[in-house]
């Protein structure tokens, strides 16, 4: 089974000893040329994301499409934007995207440095912990076939990741929880705090759950995580994050239920947190979905699993589905693979990317996964905007502004180098962006997964940006509308737009 950390996170990466550049056919009969950017749409939903009022968007179950229809082994999960659950405090849509955009360069230098650190064979447990010997101490003192749940954008959560609806202990409260394959230890926070952020609904409460139960020290749980101690023979966790969140208390097992409580999973290994600080706001934890031992997935032997992500200021829904239906049968796929140095990401062949319809003339080595060091392409549901390789980027950058010479510059902004004052039109041409897979095979990116609003003045910018080591990452931007699946028995990695 593949492995994952804090986020979505899936790798692109191809290995070629022989071929020096890619040349990769493109499908017959597509139109792979233009593709049109509706700015009026995209405007509109820069002021509705600002709007939204938590008490009048109901959070009621929505139907699952007829490709996901629940079954008596499946169940759905809700997913919430943040602004659909705590009322924005941002004055306009620029300061929104800055503070998207702080928090997303944080996320990929997290992603970075703990592939750096497994590279040089250096483990979390190496490090002196975020949290001192101490706090520990203080703290001492006090198989399902099919899954099935809905996705919502939660960007304005303040982390830049999609949540879920999720009941934790018996009776079961209601939490709702980050989404995140780059994670693999799925925790809630549980009073007694010690230090708790805001979350929408109560602290969770473990004396009110009859489900409730302690993991020891010698359990394989425990020696699982990468960071641990032992109190009075129980568990204790912790997880710090790249941006400066992090989390700390009990490691324990519990109820989750799912699918306004259709469907019961029991003894799911969590972090009951009583410390925990950072960009969580409005969660009250996170479900993991990376490759790992302890992730969700893993505890329920998922063999299959997929999600589609809806538009990041969206305040609608879709689906995550675990289960060997999870994968449509007409998904565009690609082999996934696996990155022994650190299991929790999920690596899939990628041959290149077009422009225009035109691949560019890049390298193979570029997509290579080198063992030595962070490498290959990472598709990462906590990222928003995706990071390429500085030689790639300047290449995908360069095709794109050739073909958009005859619209207006507006220079750079924030981590965007390239874009565009839109301010006349309501909608225009642009050139097509594509992700390339073996076998010819090739998934066309809508404009508004990769020209994207940075204000409500039609100011648009061109949604990549170049790394600083020699790992990409294709963010939840392009991901947005396709529903993106990881067949872990089969090795295929697919994706299926206008799934959700």
């Amino acid at each position: 089974m593949a492995k994952s950390a804090f986020g979505f996170c899936v790798l692109f990466f191809v290995c070629s000893a022989t071929c020096v550049f890619s040349r990769v056919i493109l499908p017959e009969n597509e139109n792979h040329e233009t593709t049109v950017l509706d700015i009026s749409a995209s405007i509109q939903k820069t002021l509705d994301v600002l709007s939204y009022d938590p008490d009048q968007i109901l959070l009621e179950e929505e139907s699952i499409s007829d490709d996901f229809s629940s079954s008596s082994s499946s169940f759905t999960v809700k997913l919430q934007s943040r602004d659909t659950i705590l009322k924005s405090t941002h004055k306009d849509y620029k300061t929104l995207t800055l503070d998207r955009l702080k928090r997303d360069s944080a996320r990929v230098d997290s992603i970075i440095t703990k592939l750096d650190l497994a590279m040089k064979e250096i483990s979390k447990s190496d490090l002196k912990p975020l949290v001192v010997e101490k706090e520990f101490d203080t703290l001492k003192s006090q198989e399902q076939d099919n899954i099935v749940g809905p996705i919502t954008s939660g960007l304005s959560h303040g982390s830049g990741e999609y949540f879920s609806r999720v009941g934790v202990g018996h009776p079961p409260k209601p939490q709702y929880l980050v989404l995140d394959t780059g994670s693999d230890v799925t925790w809630v926070q549980c009073a007694p705090c010690k230090e708790c952020y805001q979350q929408t609904d109560p602290i969770f409460e473990p004396s009110s759950s009859s489900s409730f139960a302690h993991i020891s020290c010698g359990a394989q749980q425990c020696k699982s995580l990468d960071i641990s101690a032992c109190a009075n023979e129980s568990c204790l966790y912790q997880v710090s994050y790249g941006d400066g969140s992090y989390t700390v208390g009990d490691f324990v097992t519990e109820t989750l239920t799912f699918d306004n409580s259709k469907t019961t999973v029991e003894k799911i290994s969590i972090g009951c947190g009583h410390d925990n600080e950072g960009l969580f706001i409005g969660s009250a934890g996170l479900l993991a979905l990376g490759a790992g031992s302890l992730s969700f997935p893993s505890q329920v032997k998922a063999t299959a699993f997929s999600y589609c992500l809806v538009d990041r200021d969206s305040s609608s829904t879709s689906t995550i589905q675990f289960g060997p239906e999870a994968q449509p049968a007409d998904a565009i796929t690609a082999p996934l693979l696996r990155n022994s140095r650190y299991p929790t990401f999920y690596y899939v062949g990628l041959s290149g990317i077009s422009v225009g319809g035109q691949p560019l003339n890049l390298p193979h080595s570029v997509f290579d996964l080198n063992p030595n060091s962070p490498s290959g392409v990472i598709v990462d549901s906590g990222t928003s905007v995706t990071r390429l390789r500085t030689e790639v980027y300047n290449a995908l950058r360069d095709a794109f502004v050739k073909g958009t010479q005859n619209l207006p510059s507006a220079g750079g902004f924030a981590l965007f180098d390239t874009c565009y004052d839109l301010s006349s039109k309501t909608s225009v041409p642009v050139p097509t962006v594509a992700f390339l897979f073996p076998g010819g095979k090739s998934l066309q990116l809508p404009a508004k997964n990769y020209l994207v609003p940075v204000d409500s003045k039609k100011t648009f910018c061109f949604a990549f940006a170049p790394t600083r080591s020699s790992l990409s990452i294709i963010g939840n931007l392009q991901q947005q509308g396709t529903r993106v699946s990881f067949n872990i028995g089969n090795s295929v990695v697919g994706f299926s737009p206008k799934k959700c």
